[in-house]
């Protein structure tokens, strides 16, 4: 009997569950692998013999040289983090995630949205990370697995450049500074020893390939909408 009523708890508990997932919405998909497969369409990375791979290692080893502690620890924090609210030091402390769950949900589905298209790239690419194709290069953030994360295009450069172009949208008031916050963003992840100074270059390119499909996305336009308002309204514009 006792074994029947936990079996029923069990099943009841489940059953829950199951409807709870039912009712949550999905991550919206703004934009789709078949709408736009950056595989196809971007350009191979350098070859890793051609003179183009000899210029990153070189402004790869120039910046492992002159970066300051300073510059290092704004790269580290950046690593950390991969959401619209990188550029809390544009807009100013009232633009956080506490106070803007609209807007961060909308930042949450670029990120969703990112991994979709960037992610067949890397590993149709699979251009391997810059200090494990040369060893004397001595990377301040994380390391990766050779075999299975790859540096083309860069994530997290991606994700910047898709962000920022989605809230000049929201405040084109700051639209310049804006744009200036995700280059640094990007280069970045050169100052980590992360990435070739390329694989941002490509990001960029696959940020405006795909922000031109989501803006005629009606899901993406509700809540972009959705997060302009709330975001203008804490802001005070």
């Amino acid at each position: 009997m006792k074994m029947l009523r936990t079996l029923l708890i069990c099943g009841l508990s489940c059953l829950v569950l199951a409807q709870t997932s039912a009712r949550s919405p999905r991550p919206a998909l703004f934009v789709s692998l078949a709408q736009l497969n950056v595989a196809v369409l971007l350009p191979s990375p350098s070859a890793s013999d051609s003179a183009a791979t000899r210029r990153d290692l070189a402004e790869l080893h120039q910046i492992q040289e002159t970066r300051t502690a300073a510059q290092i620890a704004s790269a580290r924090d950046d690593e950390a983090e991969k959401d619209i609210f990188i550029f809390r030091n544009v807009l100013g402390d009232k633009f956080k995630r506490a106070a803007l769950p609209l807007t961060a949900a909308l930042s949450s589905h670029i990120v969703t949205n990112e991994g979709v298209i960037v992610s067949p790239a890397k590993n149709f690419f699979r251009r391997t990370r810059p200090y494990h194709f040369d060893p004397t290069l001595k990377p301040v953030c994380k390391i990766k697995d050779p075999g299975t994360d790859y540096s083309y295009p860069s994530d997290h450069s991606t994700i910047g450049y898709l962000e920022a172009l989605t809230l000049v949208q929201m405040v084109p008031e700051k639209r310049d500074a804006i744009l200036a916050r995700a280059d640094d963003y990007a280069h970045n992840r050169i100052v980590c020893g992360a990435h070739f100074p390329s694989d941002p270059v490509a990001s960029k390119l696959v940020a405006y390939a795909m922000i031109a499909l989501m803006i005629n996305n009606p899901d993406f336009r509700r809540e972009l909408e959705a997060a302009r308002t709330e975001t203008r309204h804490a802001l005070g514009l």
